[in-house]
């Protein structure tokens, strides 16, 4: 069987049938890229290391809609499987994927293209009597899953059909394959998604911010930073920045964008022309209207975006706005989906407040730089922190900080890192130290869904409790990963609420 080459597949009703395509990793993006290409009429391998239970339901699924095969287990990650003796002729690799993994490594090698599942999400957009959504990207090392749906929340607000997508919530291809289809997609991208995209062109594109995270899949920051830039490649109407930090506006000076798109800036604060930022408290654009020499439209008051607007939260929503004023969005509409936007659990949420100590989760600050970003909003903080490294370095942001630390409890199986930095840059501010390494103790009560980290998390939130005072805020901000004790960012953040619960229950009695 023939099918179209490769550089012609740019569209849903384009000639797929036949081609030979193995998509590694049977997560939520891997099992959406194998049922849709499956559904084109390709050839479908799919290859996954993991052989649990999970797995094996999404493969019993897969052959039932007609995949060729799929190879479960270790033995299957190393060498590309073949099609009755033929090579395969495109490979999607599912984010998590290292590039020098051994079977992505052979696929390069062997001239094999390779894709995300954002590129082939891309190339099959277009669908005949189905409605085409413009595509709004975001990146950033930070707030990309906040400004995601900050901007979907203002696309619905002006009466669009809008979906939040990509790397939250909804695969891509999903919003892609909806039978009604949408007006725009507010589409978050990882680096690690960049990493594997070639074609897209979307409306409007912004990286958010950048600071040194996923060096070790990347292979070096540069590296790292030369994969956030490629959001801009082909952006059409306007490539958004942060005029605060100079990397992202080094990225749009030298991106290859269409002929008419303008570069907007975003700061925190007061705006320059063709900007949006902060003046006396108000969001304002100063990029989308027509004199904007001499003024700037009042988009909202921060004190109706949230009773506490963090710096970066103020920041993400600027980004949101200019994404959606580049699509046409008007003010009011800016600022009723802003003041309706739910951020959800785990990022900078106030968990409780008692004797004057505030306690917040913020388990999503998996890095320094997100760490920085919660601990410049507070100003005397017994500080819960590490976990699982990455591979980041911690000096910066400990002397960053040092002058508002009152103490540190460390959690994490190791952190060396951290502690080296506290001890160089903060030699004055008490260092407690988790002793739980395990993670399998039962949670009181028979709290089950908690049970795995609680221990650790109990014992951070108990040595917190001994040294905070009136005034203080008791932040938990692990600038790390979780995986190390948690199975999730969302797990060890469910851990510390159920830990403060526990304690403020304790307390009353």
């Amino acid at each position: 069987m023939t099918h179209a080459p490769l550089e012609s597949l740019t569209s849903w009703d384009a000639d797929w049938a036949g081609l030979r395509v193995i998509v590694a990793g049977l997560g939520l993006s891997g099992f959406s890229a194998a049922d849709t290409l499956i559904e084109l009429g390709a050839q479908v391998i799919i290859v996954d290391g993991r052989d649990d239970e999970a797995n094996a339901s999404r493969a019993d699924t897969l052959r039932i809609v007609g995949a060729t095969d799929v190879l479960l287990g270790a033995a299957h990650v190393d060498a590309l499987p073949l099609f009755g003796g033929l090579a395969p002729e495109l490979l999607i690799a599912s984010p998590g994927w290292n590039p020098r993994q051994p079977l992505l490594a052979a696929a390069a090698e062997s001239g094999i293209p390779i894709w995300g599942d954002v590129e082939l999400a891309w190339r099959v957009r277009e669908r005949a009597g189905r409605k085409t959504a413009e595509w709004l990207v975001i990146t950033g090392t930070n707030g990309k899953t906040s400004t995601v749906g900050m901007t979907e929340s203002i696309l619905r607000a002006a009466g669009l059909r809008a979906i939040a997508a990509g790397n939250v919530g909804t695969p891509i291809l999903d919003a892609i394959r909806d039978p009604e289809g949408f007006d725009a997609i507010a589409v978050e991208l990882s680096s690690f998604q960049l990493h594997f995209t070639h074609s897209i062109s979307p409306l409007a594109s912004v990286v958010l911010n950048v600071a040194e995270d996923h060096v070790d899949w990347h292979g070096g920051y540069e590296h790292y930073l030369a994969d956030k830039a490629k959001i801009y490649e082909r952006t059409r109407v306007a490539a958004i920045y942060n005029a605060d930090q100079r990397e992202t506006e080094a990225m749009v000076e030298n991106a290859d964008v269409i002929e008419g798109c303008r570069a907007i800036g975003f700061t925190t604060g007061v705006p320059a022309r063709s900007m949006l930022g902060i003046v006396e408290d108000l969001l304002v654009d100063r990029a989308f209207n027509d004199d904007r020499a001499n003024s700037a439209i009042e988009l909202i008051a921060l004190n109706q975006i949230g009773e506490v607007v963090p710096r970066h939260t103020a920041a993400n929503a600027l980004a949101a706005a200019a994404l959606a004023r580049a699509y046409g969005v008007g003010p009011a509409a800016i600022a009723a989906g802003l003041a309706d936007f739910d951020p959800g659990d785990h990022r900078i949420q106030a968990v409780a407040r008692e004797n004057d100590i505030l306690w917040i989760n913020d388990s999503k600050a998996t890095n320094p730089h997100a760490a920085n970003a919660s601990l410049g909003a507070f100003s005397s903080v017994v500080w819960i922190a590490g976990g699982l490294s990455k591979g980041v370095d911690y000096q910066e942001l400990v002397s960053s900080h040092a002058a508002r630390l009152k103490a540190v409890v460390l959690i994490g199986t190791d952190n060396t890192g951290l502690r080296q930095a506290l001890e160089r840059h903060a030699p004055q501010v008490p260092v407690f130290e988790a002793s739980v390494r395990e993670t399998g103790s039962i949670a009181p009560d028979g709290a089950t869904g908690t049970a795995r980290g609680w221990s650790v998390m109990a014992e951070a939130v108990a040595a917190a409790a001994r040294v905070a005072e009136p005034g203080d805020t008791v932040l938990m901000a692990p600038a790390a990963a979780s995986m190390d004790q948690f199975s999730s960012y969302a797990h060890r953040g469910n851990a510390f609420i159920d830990a403060v619960g526990a304690l403020m229950e304790a307390n009353s009695k």
